[in-house]
Formats: C-alpha cells, sequence, structure tokens
C-alpha cells in the first residue's frame, strides 16, 4: 500500500480528505466525476455521495463540457480553499526541509 500524503496523514483518511488531497495537488486542472474518483482512489458512487457537500460548500466548481463529460475543479477562489492551500504547502515545505537536513553530511572536524 502505498504511502499516503501528509495531508491525509493529518486530516485522516476519508473519501472527502482523499478527494481534497488529490484536488489540492492537481489544483489547475479539471477532472470528470470519473477520473477525480479513479485519481482520488474512492468509488465512484461515494464521490457521489459527498458531491452535493463538495459543491454546496463551493469546494469544486465546474469549469467546462468536453463531449457529454461535465469537468470541476477546485475553486482556489474559497477563502476556505485558500487557506488548505496554504497548509499543504507549508506541510510539503516542512517535510522536504525535514528530509534535507536528515541528508546533510555530518562534518567532523579534528582539533
Amino acid at each position: 500500500m502505498p504511502k499516503s500524503s501528509l495531508f491525509i496523514e493529518l486530516f485522516g483518511d476519508s473519501p472527502t480528505i482523499r478527494v481534497l488531497d488529490f484536488l489540492l495537488t492537481e489544483r489547475e486542472l479539471d477532472f470528470s466525476i470519473s477520473d477525480m474518483a479513479r485519481n482520488a482512489g474512492v468509488g465512484r458512487a461515494t464521490l457521489y455521495r459527498i458531491w452535493e457537500q463538495l459543491i454546496d460548500n463551493n469546494i469544486i466548481i465546474y469549469t467546462r463540457a468536453v463531449g457529454k463529460s461535465k469537468l470541476y475543479k477546485l475553486n482556489t477562489q474559497n477563502q476556505k480553499i485558500k487557506k488548505m492551500i496554504e497548509l499543504d504547502d507549508m506541510l510539503i515545505l516542512e517535510e522536504l526541509r525535514h528530509k534535507t537536513e536528515k541528508q546533510k553530511p555530518k562534518i567532523k572536524i579534528a582539533v
């Protein structure tokens, strides 16, 4: 089983958090409901169950239609989402700093 993201580790592994984590990672792209479910690792039926919550809270927005598919993306203009983006970015930077510190060579100076 792949290691979960820092966002999922912090907020817990639930379908809503998985979808948010995926959308935060791919925040500039838009997806169909099927693609969103597949990439977030949740079933389509599960995503449909939380869909109204995502729409009602203005978390995702409709962007366009491609053929019969409707595409949606993270609403980066929503103030709550802006804070989530800041938090996600902070978690990533903190993890990178931590990994960099672990990889720094330890230099011993002989006197």
